[in-house]
């Protein structure tokens, strides 16, 4: 049986059953769409948007119209940019973005101040969106699997950023930006091209670093509280005073809107629990 396909501007036959349950929250992954149907632009009221691998292409402008979004998944999708409109969505929190074709984001993506969790992993960004510098409550910033080589100066104005996910760019040297961010927990260099490393003592609020499958010969000095991935990870906190600590997760999996982003970051007891992705 193929993937139901709507009509371009209607809602999908279950959409009212859906919306029904008070919840203002809707579920359109997994149909085919190749843009959001106008009428889901209309429902002011909705609060959650799950539009993931549908093959969507576009976003109409109208989707600044659901002012009263929180969360919104486009992940695995085919979307190519962004309409100003997702920019103006005031109580937006966590937004999914992952395995699309992306290049950049908007410039109006700095009026985005109340998202706290963004996925925009799996894309073809080439440099660090600058209006991310500004969004400054964001506390999970998943950026894994895009083509960076590089990190502005300026990354430590992100000072509510506790989780940051850098795997698969094309870092060669460690970004000297990141040894002023003293808030990070997590800290995800796994799959560059990275030689060696700097003394982390400065990152004091460090709890995991995975540096996996990069060209160097063994671990950066960090805390005694630091778990570690990589090469010689195990000797290393094999050789501590203290107990090793037990390791916690490191790469989340989306997770639910009602937990808090402290259990996202640290393996809380939320229904999705973090952990590597499968494959």
């Amino acid at each position: 049986m193929g993937i139901a396909e709507s009509t371009p501007d209607e809602l999908p036959s279950d959409a009212e059953e859906q919306l029904r349950s008070g919840e203002q929250q809707l579920e359109l992954s997994g149909r085919r769409l190749r843009r959001l149907p106008s009428a889901v632009c209309a429902l002011s009221r909705l609060q959650k948007l799950y539009v993931s691998g549908t093959g969507l292409r576009e976003l109409p402008e109208e989707i600044e119209e659901l002012r009263e979004l929180r969360i919104l998944a486009l992940d695995f999708n085919k979307l190519e940019r962004l309409p100003d409109g997702l920019c103006r969505l005031p109580r937006l929190t966590r937004l999914y973005l992952g395995g699309n074709r992306l290049l950049a984001l908007p410039a109006d993506f700095a009026q985005l101040q109340s998202l706290r969790c963004l996925w925009i992993e799996g894309n073809f960004l080439r440099r660090f969106p600058r209006p991310l510098l500004r969004l400054v409550a964001l506390q999970s910033l998943q950026m894994g699997d895009n083509r960076l080589r590089a990190l502005p100066a300026e990354l430590p104005r992100m000072t509510g950023l506790r989780g940051l996910w850098l795997y698969g760019n094309r870092f060669e040297e460690f970004p000297p930006a990141l040894l002023r961010m003293g808030r990070l927990h997590i800290l995800d260099l796994d799959r560059n091209r990275l030689g060696g490393f700097p003394d982390l003592h400065p990152l004091r609020a460090l709890r995991v670093f995975s540096y996996d499958h990069n060209p160097v010969t063994g671990p950066p000095r960090v805390a005694d509280t630091v778990f570690l991935v990589g090469e010689g990870a195990v000797e290393r906190m094999a050789e501590r005073d203290e107990p090793m600590p037990r390791p916690p997760p490191r790469r989340p999996a989306r997770a639910f809107e009602d937990e808090e982003e402290e259990d996202l970051l640290i393996g809380g007891g939320g229904s999705r629990a973090l952990g590597a992705p499968p494959g």
